[in-house]
């Protein structure tokens, strides 16, 4: 089982940029798909972004423009780097790997905390 480990999360104001990462240790991340979700206080969790094994990306539409999904693969690290933030985006971001052919979530981080807030 690969392990994973988010940081960068934040206090930050509307307009603020900041970057997420996720290091994984005990398999590499091109055995997955990565994914990036979201749970905002009293919302249910919701998808953000996906680095497939591939290398392929995809972003979800509400942060489409705004939000950057990538890999590091000398690192062991995905990335999610958000620009334009807003008070909306504020939830616990949390990374996920993906077993692609199974679609069975092999590991599920703690999550880092973005508080977006003038």
């Amino acid at each position: 089982q690969v392990h994973l480990l988010e940081s960068g999360g934040g206090l930050v104001q509307p307009g603020d940029s900041l970057t997420l990462s996720c290091v994984a240790s005990g398999r590499t991340v091109t055995s997955y798909d990565m994914e990036w979700f979201r749970q905002a206080p009293g919302m249910q969790r919701e998808w953000v972004a996906t680095v497939a094994e591939s290398g392929n990306t995809a972003v979800s539409d509400f942060v489409k423009g705004r939000f950057t999904i990538s890999r590091d693969v000398a690192e062991n690290t995905v990335y999610l780097q958000m620009r334009s933030l807003k008070v909306e985006d504020t939830a616990v971001y949390t990374c996920a790997a993906k077993i692609d052919y199974l679609g069975y979530y092999d590991s599920w981080g703690r999550g880092t905390q973005v508080t977006v807030s003038s």
